[in-house]
């Protein structure tokens, strides 16, 4: 499928046919992890995890993936650890980091640091979410959840609910979600956390029809799939708006009275107060599943790209 030594910077770097790709790999990684097989894909390979912001799942599953497949990571978590806090430019990091290891997985809070890293690294670069564009191995935790849950991504009725503005994560989706056929895709935004245009714009140039709707009760009954995100705090660059929507929206119980009996919801967690803690013991929560993911889906992509 010519995966390697490729960057991944968007999931829009993918076909449909990579993505289905991406998850025959991800089964049998699945299987291998159960049979807690010793495996060598990456047997002499360096994986350097380069997070420059905050990160507890994303960070973790690429080291633990690193590991299962039988190879070493190095990992800087913080811009303190590494000469960054002297002063050294992130291109000279990013350069001296390729000279020491075979992939680059890379996160930070600016836009388009990934693709930057993408134009002068030597060796792969996996975006791990820069700023609000995008973060495309989330999206491909995703998409995976949602086949594994339904059997298909097509045909399906999903809602995406939450700060549609700000997060990254959201975005990735619905590029990704353009490479299928989903029946409908809506878009709940209370307040002002609507869709960027510029994401909007592209989504249309994709071709993906989305239906913005004001409050989730509305559509709650006709949904297979609900993906929720909190409000992104650290993306906001005035303090006074993020408290005005930092409770723009939680989902309870009692809202899903109407909701499919096979409604699955998804989070790429950290979630706050937006999913009301009783909905995580029931049939609706998918998001610790989903979770649980992160480390399969990931060895099938760092397996491809330099297995």
């Amino acid at each position: 499928m010519g995966f390697r030594n490729r960057n991944l910077i968007s999931i829009l770097d993918l076909s449909r046919k990579d993505i289905e790709y991406i998850f025959k790999r991800t089964d049998q990684m699945v299987s291998l992890l159960k049979e807690r097989r010793t495996l060598n894909y990456l047997s002499g390979k360096i994986v350097s995890l380069l997070f420059l912001e905050p990160s507890t799942r994303t960070m973790y599953s690429f080291q633990a993936a690193t590991y299962r497949l039988g190879g070493k990571a190095l990992v800087f978590a913080s811009k303190t650890t590494t000469s960054l806090a002297k002063g050294e430019n992130i291109g000279d990091t990013i350069r001296m980091m390729s000279a020491y290891s075979d992939l680059i997985v890379i996160r930070s809070p600016y836009d388009g640091t990934a693709l930057y890293a993408s134009m002068i690294s030597s060796v792969p670069i996996i975006n791990a979410g820069d700023g609000k564009h995008e973060h495309p191995t989330q999206a491909l935790i995703d998409l995976y959840t949602i086949y594994k849950l339904k059997g298909r991504i097509d045909g399906l009725i999903i809602g995406v609910l939450g700060d549609l503005k700000y997060a990254r994560t959201i975005a990735s989706l619905l590029y990704g979600l353009s490479r299928f056929n989903p029946k409908k895709v809506y878009l709940i935004s209370p307040g002002n956390l609507t869709l960027r245009e510029s994401v909007r714009e592209r989504l249309k140039e994709l071709g993906l029809r989305v239906e913005e709707v004001r409050d989730l009760r509305e559509i709650i009954h006709e949904l297979d799939v609900l993906y929720v995100t909190r409000i992104q705090r650290e993306r906001y660059p005035d303090p006074e708006e993020y408290e005005r929507v930092k409770n723009a929206f939680k989902i309870t119980l009692n809202l899903l009275k109407n909701a499919k009996p096979d409604l699955k919801i998804l989070h790429p967690l950290p979630k706050l107060d937006e999913i009301e803690r009783k909905i995580d013991n029931t049939k609706y929560a998918a998001y610790f599943y989903q979770a649980s993911l992160g480390v399969p889906v990931r060895m099938a992509l760092l397996a491809s790209i330099l297995g």
